[in-house]
């Protein structure tokens, strides 16, 4: 018997996906990318094999409803709040900017300001999975850019949930098929945030006691299985409950249902055992997206295709840049950010699919976001090629330069009487908890330490505690002259991007070859790479972690430290 409409549609799309992701991966592109490839070629569009166009919106929405579960898990209050003063204002002041600007330019393709609204929310969304997988690639989710760029599309997220919230009343004042007439506007919009408001209170005051207690109930079960339908259970059913009887959206619903969970002391175990589930449906979320978009529209309207990247790529990357820059962070902090902001991915499909039911935009803006979501994933990583050698040309400029001095004031500079006084010093960039802790080290040994940090309120912080700090990025030369590294003896380098680390050891070393340098690094590749630049001892993190845990090991089965010793050292002579 041949194999059911529901069956075929799985078979046909995760096949597909399967092939295109692998293939996006052989080319160093994200596998979103081949995901989204794979639902054109098995779309109506397209001739050959296709799935069924009918069940695979069906599967998506799983999709969605898992995607927006695990946001909500991996939500994070203390991670946001410790970047919450260029996160907030920085994503929703170019959330604003973005869909200005596309409500402005939209009227020149025939549409009306109230669809430029819309589409300019639809493409002001950064992928989250995009973004990680970028900074991971090149080393940078774990520095002071990746954690403001992680904040920052957090913020986007959160911000996309509100709108699919007040898109559906708002939809016939937009022009498109709503929940009520204009006449009633107000009316369903107030009824509408009661309903979310009431749903939210009910999962604060409720859910976040109630699901806790039931993981914990199931966990003492000892079936694993129970735990994972339990988890399930709970995504898909308060995300249904949300959507019956409040009228929530599925997102928001499911969102919500993550956040409750969250905190858990199980969470991280409800995340690993939905991850398997989330990712597949997630993956038929963006090949469904994929079949719905016909590939000859490119054909058809390159201008407007080029157009619209352009407005994604190029003016996300310049308001993200400048707007970083305007809350005083350095320049190549600024196009790490919005190099890394400069494309569009899930959440922008999502609001996407929710206007397809209420009419708001034009049938050609949903090929235009898949289009220009396709084309600027593939662009982002070349993005990141650009910003080292981008930067060095900008901080050249005096407008920029004179900018910076005026906005860093006296935290750019040491006290003269302080510089002139200034001798066998240690300089330390970058003060995470590395450097914090090399620092007290050194502190506790009588050594003057110098800190060069690129977090304004961490430098007035050390200065009010009698500790020498300048404000600034450590791979900006003229920062690096300003600490005197002629005349240090120590440099301690706990910055964990191995391109800054680079300039900071090549600077260094030209202005003063006898200076100690020791950095930090996270792979074998990037430790070879410092000590090539002159670094005279490189210390990989997950080595030594290694090493400690081997000696304890060692040491509690008899073995003497000078052994123990002998092999640290072999281990790290490797």
């Amino acid at each position: 018997m041949a194999p059911h409409g529901l069956i075929a549609t799985i078979t046909i799309a995760l096949g597909a996906a399967f092939l295109g992701g692998f293939l996006a991966t052989k080319v160093r592109l994200p596998p979103i990318v081949g995901y989204l490839a794979a639902g054109i070629a098995v779309g109506p569009f397209t001739p050959g094999l296709s799935a069924d166009p009918q069940i695979a919106p069906e599967l998506a929405e799983i999709g969605v409803i898992l995607l927006m579960f695990g946001v909500g898990i991996h939500f994070s209050l203390p991670d946001l709040w410790s970047v919450r003063w260029i996160a907030i204002p920085g994503a929703l002041g170019q959330i604003v900017i973005a869909t200005a600007v596309t409500a402005v330019v939209v009227p020149l393709w025939g549409w009306t300001y109230a669809q430029g609204v819309v589409f300019g929310l639809a493409i002001s969304i950064s992928s989250t999975v995009v973004l990680i997988r970028t900074l991971s690639e090149v080393g940078l989710l774990d520095s002071a850019h990746g954690r403001i760029a992680v904040g920052w599309v957090v913020v986007e997220d959160l911000a996309i949930v509100v709108v699919l919230v007040l898109l559906p009343p708002l939809a016939p004042l937009l022009g498109g098929s709503g929940i009520a007439g204009t006449e009633n506007l107000f009316g369903a919009l107030v009824v509408t945030l009661a309903k979310v408001a009431l749903f939210g209170l009910l999962m604060v005051v409720v859910g976040t006691r109630l699901i806790p207690w039931l993981l914990a109930e199931v966990a003492r079960t000892g079936h694993r299985e129970l735990f994972t339908l339990c988890v399930l259970v709970v995504a898909i059913g308060v995300a249904v409950v949300a959507a019956l009887a409040f009228e929530v959206s599925l997102a928001l619903g499911a969102f919500l249902a993550g956040v409750a969970i969250s905190e858990s002391d199980l969470s991280h175990q409800a995340a690993a055992e939905a991850l398997p589930l989330r990712d597949a449906f997630a993956v038929l979320f963006f090949v469904s997206v994929g079949m719905l978009f016909d590939p000859t529209f490119v054909v058809r309207e390159p201008l407007l295709v080029a157009a619209v990247v352009a407005l994604v790529v190029l003016r996300k990357w310049l308001v993200s840049s400048v707007v970083v820059l305007a809350l005083g962070y350095p320049v190549r902090t600024a196009l790490i950010v919005g190099a890394g902001l400069a494309q569009i991915g899930e959440f922008s499909f999502v609001l996407s699919n929710v206007d397809r039911s209420l009419g708001v935009l034009p049938s050609q803006a949903h090929d235009l976001i898949i289009a220009a979501a396709l084309i600027s994933i593939t662009l982002n990583p070349l993005l990141f090629r650009t910003v080292d050698p981008l930067a060095e040309r900008v901080r050249r400029l005096s407008l920029l330069r004179r900018y910076e001095e005026r906005r860093a004031g006296a935290l750019a500079r040491i006290e003269r009487g302080v510089e002139d006084t200034l001798r066998h010093h240690a300089v330390v960039c970058g003060l995470g908890q590395v450097g914090s802790l090399v620092m007290r080290a050194l502190q506790r040994r009588n050594m003057e330490c110098l800190v060069i940090e690129q977090d304004r309120r961490i430098v007035e912080d050390l200065r009010a505690a009698g500790t020498l700090a300048l404000y600034g990025d450590a791979g900006n030369e003229l920062v690096l002259e300003r600490a005197h590294l002629d005349r240090a003896i120590l440099l301690v380098i706990a910055l964990p991007d191995p391109q800054t680390s680079r300039r900071v050891i090549e600077v260094a070393r030209r202005a003063n070859e006898r200076i100690g340098i020791v950095a930090r690094a996270h792979s074998k590749d990037a430790a070879e790479y410092l000590r090539k630049a002159g670094a005279n001892e490189v210390v990989l993190g997950e080595e030594e972690l290694a090493i400690e845990m081997t000696g304890y090991a060692l040491h509690r089965l008899g073995v003497s430290p000078q052994e123990i010793a002998l092999i640290a050292r072999g281990l790290r002579s490797r």
